[in-house]
């Protein structure tokens, strides 16, 4: 069975994005700078599942490559999926993806849809993902699903893409974890072009 990992974008002050997030405004004021890395490097990287294509370190590229191979299946939260109305019916990298959330929006409830709205939790949504991704890796995206994963001790690895900026304001990640320390090991350090990519494993 594969892990469930998180893998974002992180100001150096730990926002994901900016302050004032929303369906016109998706990344917020300034978010836009967590992902100017994307355009920064000489090597060419085409996200699977989606025609958009970056041109990124070679360091970042090999990163992302292996981990997006990996992946096969993502969870995450109505708001984001609001904020980014469903991705227009194409979810990141392609892979089924499970909303969790209070109610399901019928307009998205079709065959063939690569949508699947949990309603019981975020727990059912991570076993449903992981029946669904077997070997592969599930990912988990929006700041409340992961620290959600974490408080319930169903996080595995955390994978941060770390911008040199400070944003002062916004959506941080690593809120509302409580008051206990959360064991991390370091696995891995890459240094691109304007990021460095963390990865941590989660000591259980």
């Amino acid at each position: 069975m594969g892990k469930v990992a998180t893998g974002l974008s992180m100001s150096l002050d730990g926002f994901i994005a900016g302050p004032n997030d929303g369906p016109e405004s998706p990344l917020g004021d300034g978010g836009e700078r967590l992902f100017a890395w994307y355009s920064g490097g000489d090597t060419e990287y085409r996200l699977p599942g989606t025609e958009m294509v970056f041109m990124i370190s070679s360091q970042s590229a090999q990163l992302l490559r292996e981990a997006h191979t990996k992946m096969g299946a993502f969870v995450t939260g109505r708001r984001t999926f609001d904020i980014s109305n469903g991705w227009g019916g194409n979810p990141p990298l392609g892979v089924p993806t499970f909303v969790v959330t209070h109610s399901v929006p019928q307009e998205w409830v079709y065959e063939g849809s690569p949508f699947t709205f949990v309603t019981d939790g975020l727990e059912s949504a991570v076993e449903q993902a992981r029946a669904v991704a077997g070997d592969k890796n599930v990912a988990v995206g929006a700041a409340s699903i992961v620290q959600q994963c974490i408080r319930a001790g169903l996080l595995d690895e955390i994978h941060v893409d770390l911008v040199p900026v400070l944003l002062g304001d916004g959506i941080r990640l690593f809120d509302h974890l409580g008051t206990g320390p959360i064991e991390l090991e370091s696995t891995e350090v890459i240094e691109g072009a304007g990021v460095t990519h963390l990865t941590c494993r989660v000591v259980k």
